[in-house]
């Protein structure tokens, strides 16, 4: 078994289904995908938006507009977004890989809250994986300052490491037609 860890940023779409599958068509071996969703953390989106309420509280306005939590209700909040914030991250799991198994291929995966490159160096060794397929959305300025995922993941892992474009289900994946 051939196994490749691949770390997504959102759900894998159709295009990028049989794009992974395309790659991996003419492998020796079967291959089983092994896909890595990360998983946003609400405290810290609930957290970031306090600090800018607080930030409101330097003209004056925080307090006569928002009525603020106390930390009971704040710590259910967030326990309540997380559960949203998780459900539809195992539903883009779900269908991501319900795709790739439609295609003829094993795979299997879960949602992280880690960061995704530290997922994704645990993961690889855990499965024993060959190789590597990090599928983003383009991040320009992260790319050229080779902070972006795959760049990371170059330099933690001795495994060949893949960029892929996300591939949208209504553009062609030749941009010149």
């Amino acid at each position: 078994m051939y196994d490749v860890v691949v770390l997504v940023e959102q759900e894998v779409s159709v295009p990028d289904a049989e794009r992974l599958v395309d790659l991996y068509a003419s492998a020796p071996e079967p291959v089983k995908f092994h896909l890595i969703v990360p998983c946003e953390d609400a405290s810290a989106r609930i957290e970031a938006s306090l600090a800018g309420l607080a930030s409101t509280e330097l003209t004056g306005i925080a307090a006569e507009r928002y009525s603020l939590q106390s930390d009971e209700d704040a710590r259910k909040a967030s326990e309540q977004a997380q559960h949203v914030i998780d459900a539809q991250a195992t539903a883009a799991l779900d269908r991501s890989l319900d795709r790739l198994r439609s295609l003829g291929r094993d795979a299997d995966g879960w949602i992280t809250h880690r960061h995704p490159v530290d997922e994704l160096v645990d993961h690889l060794k855990l499965v024993n994986g060959q190789e590597v397929v990090v599928l983003t959305r383009p991040h320009v300025i992260a790319e050229l300052l080779h902070i972006d995922w795959s760049a990371q993941a170059r330099r933690h892992l001795g495994v060949p490491v893949l960029h892929l474009l996300e591939q949208h289900q209504d553009s062609p994946l030749d941009p010149s037609t």
